[in-house]
């Protein structure tokens, strides 16, 4: 059970949640119609230990068999991956604009085993912070040692929930420059007034023009059966693998909640959504029925800071 001062490796709790994203990623660079790639994931993964390169390889033989890896019948895949999948493509092409607008100072709160650092294109000066837990930095820094960066990549290592507005100072961050964040996977992870402290934090550090990606699942579900069968096929495949891992017990509830959307807005923030079903079948990958009726409860948003408030 999650506590206000625990933490993790990345085998364990929250930092086991980046192996799973990392293995779908690693799956999803394998398909020939891949929506992206991402060439580190499966070295990430693999550094685990067996367990996760079990759960990797049936990711990957069920996308080459040519299965979707959001088909309801899928036993190695769900709704979920769609998901992943989906925010994955909305946040590089975030990255992308904030490039393209002139942005050149990255903040992904919470990195896990993000490797933009390493597999986007970034202009020249731009410098990438990444914040996570010490030791799943550690992790992460010892397996892609000899890799090099395709920007300054400067990861800080400190809990979310301490003073990390300090520690990113104390790194170079510049609270005069616009600054691209990201809060990827995060939200769920913390209780709602943790996440609108964040919030607070956030926009004190934004200069003018500054923008943030962020997504959450929002709402209580329906226990209907195509959600147990995904249930149960996730359980019998990490049980297959000897890991232990349940993603209700690491999640804080919605209820209760300030949605990001409105949380932005009422702070002066230009707030646009992005639809997770349109966005896959805009990129040519079709959805069954089950897993739109889960896509719609997700959120994908980004907020762009003017400058009439911080």
């Amino acid at each position: 059970m999650r506590s206000d001062d625990d933490s993790w490796d990345i085998t364990e709790s929250v930092g086991a949640t980046a192996l799973g994203v990392a293995a779908m990623r690693a799956a999803e660079t394998r398909r020939p119609d891949a929506l992206f790639r991402d060439p580190y994931a499966a070295r990430l993964v693999e550094a685990a230990g067996s367990g996760w390169s079990h759960i990797m390889r049936a990711q990957v033989a069920a996308t080459s068999a040519g299965a979707d890896p959001a088909g309801e019948g899928e036993p190695a895949y769900s709704s979920l991956a769609a998901m992943l999948i989906a925010r994955t493509v909305y946040f590089d092409e975030y990255f992308a604009a904030a490039s393209a607008a002139g942005i050149r100072q990255v903040v992904i709160l919470a990195s896990g085993l993000d490797a933009r650092a390493y597999r986007l294109e970034w202009p020249s000066g731009t410098v990438v912070f990444e914040i996570d837990q010490p030791k799943v930095l550690e992790f992460k820094n010892s397996v892609l040692a000899d890799e090099q960066p395709a920007v300054d990549r400067r990861a800080i290592a400190v809990d979310l929930r301490q003073d990390w507005p300090k520690e990113l100072w104390d790194n170079g961050f510049d609270p005069t420059a616009p600054t691209a964040w990201l809060a990827e996977g995060l939200l769920r992870y913390l209780p709602g007034e943790a996440q609108d402290r964040l919030f607070d934090d956030i926009a004190a550090l934004s200069a003018p023009g500054s923008r943030i990606a962020l997504n959450i699942g929002r709402g209580r579900r329906e226990d209907s059966p195509a959600r147990r069968a995904m249930r149960e096929r996730r359980k019998r495949l990490l049980a297959e693998a000897g890991i232990t891992l349940n993603l209700e017990e690491l999640w804080y509830p919605w209820e209760g909640r300030t949605d990001p959307r409105d949380w932005f807005a009422a702070h002066g923030w230009t707030v646009t959504t992005g639809d997770p079903v349109s966005l896959l079948t805009d990129h040519g990958r079709e959805q069954p029925d089950v897993a739109r009726a889960e896509l719609n409860h997700h959120i994908l948003m980004t907020a762009t800071r003017g400058d009439e408030n911080r």
